[in-house]
């Protein structure tokens, strides 16, 4: 929330190397959910993927380089700003990055690893507490070669870390130290060979995870057990109907506060995917999908509210808002913005 009125506002990350903005903050329309922007900042090279923290004053940013980094932003105004140095990762192409056990923990794309940064309490970060590296690789011989950590996050529990890599099909459970920030390895949960997982969302009641594959368009369902840490795959869906032939990549999921529905978006098919869920969470199922208002949507996010849909849609370089009905889940377009390469949009 924007602490001088309560007001919803939106963070998009997008890549400046491709002519983007860097960070931009906006105001949300309580009504409409139309954005309008308030400021913006360049300092974060490439920051492709926003984390806001607690209380709403201070965003992360990964720098997606190489080598990468990590930064914070004070948002405590309309204008973000710098807050500390930009730290080192001790990695490469951090595409995602988490906030868990008081640490700011980043996804590694590029060399296959997920970094820990200590938060101190003014929000600032320290360097590298710990680097944990991923082993193994894949079939598809030019995306699985070795490990690609492409999402952090933590379970709805906050006792563990999930690390999806989309390299070695697979995805891994950690805890981290809060003290230290140490990433004590749990378990690691084999995926279907060649699905390249990217990203995983939880169902509202915790029990169950959807883990969304981009090198093949669907969405592998999971059951969590959060006392044991264990991930267990029981299913596997389309995300696409059957028949398509344009090459698409997923990249994006995101489930329904009310766990009635979840979304993916699908670059390449330029689509937002609606799948209706059953009472128990385990049976998505495919209803339509819609045209995401742009090309290439490298991601999707839900307002506070749960009334609307932002898809960052990054080669034709615009966020586009739609309204979701309430009682199909089907998205409708309400308008675009303006945010050249844009990767990401985050609330708070």
């Amino acid at each position: 929330m924007d602490s001088s009125n309560g007001a919803v506002r939106a963070f998009i990350g997008s890549f400046t190397s491709a002519g983007g903005r860097g960070v931009t903050v906006a105001a949300v329309d309580a009504e409409t959910g139309a954005l309008t922007v308030l400021g913006a900042t360049d300092a974060v090279p490439d920051p492709s993927y926003l984390a806001l923290g607690p209380g709403g004053t201070v965003l992360y940013a990964v720098s997606e380089t190489e080598p990468g980094g990590a930064a914070a932003l004070d948002v405590s105004t309309g204008e973000p700003r710098p807050l500390g140095e930009l730290r080192a990762v001790d990695g490469d192409g951090p595409t995602h990055l988490t906030l868990a056990a008081g640490h700011l923990v980043t996804a590694n794309y590029g060399s296959g690893s997920v970094s820990v940064l200590p938060v101190a309490g003014d929000g600032t970060l320290g360097p590298v507490a710990a680097v944990l590296a991923h082993e193994g690789g894949g079939p598809v011989a030019d995306r699985q070669e070795g490990p690609h950590a492409h999402q952090v996050l933590p379970d709805p529990s906050g006792a563990w870390v999930l690390s999806v890599d989309l390299g070695t099909d697979s995805v891994r459970v950690c805890a981290v130290d809060p003290a230290t920030g140490e990433l004590r390895p749990h378990g690691e949960t084999a995926l279907r060979p060649g699905t390249g997982p990217r990203h995983l969302a939880f169902h509202p009641s915790g029990r169950h995870a959807y883990v969304l594959n981009e090198l093949e368009p669907t969405l592998t369902v999971c059951r969590w057990d959060a006392a044991a840490g264990v991930l267990e795959p029981v299913g596997e869906v389309p995300v696409l109907p059957e028949g398509v032939t344009v090459e698409s990549y997923a990249s994006e999921v995101v489930v329904a506060r009310d766990g009635r529905f979840l979304w993916a978006a699908n670059r390449g098919h330029d689509s937002i995917s609606v799948l209706a869920l059953d009472a128990t969470g385990e049976h998505p199922s495919l209803v339509t999908t819609v045209g995401c208002g742009g090309h290439w949507p490298r991601d999707l996010a839900l307002d506070p509210s749960g009334r609307r849909l932002y898809a960052a849609n990054e080669r034709s370089g615009n966020v586009a808002w739609f309204t979701v009905d309430p009682e199909t889940g089907v998205p409708a377009h309400g308008g675009t913005l303006d945010a050249p390469a844009a990767s990401c949009v985050v609330f708070g």
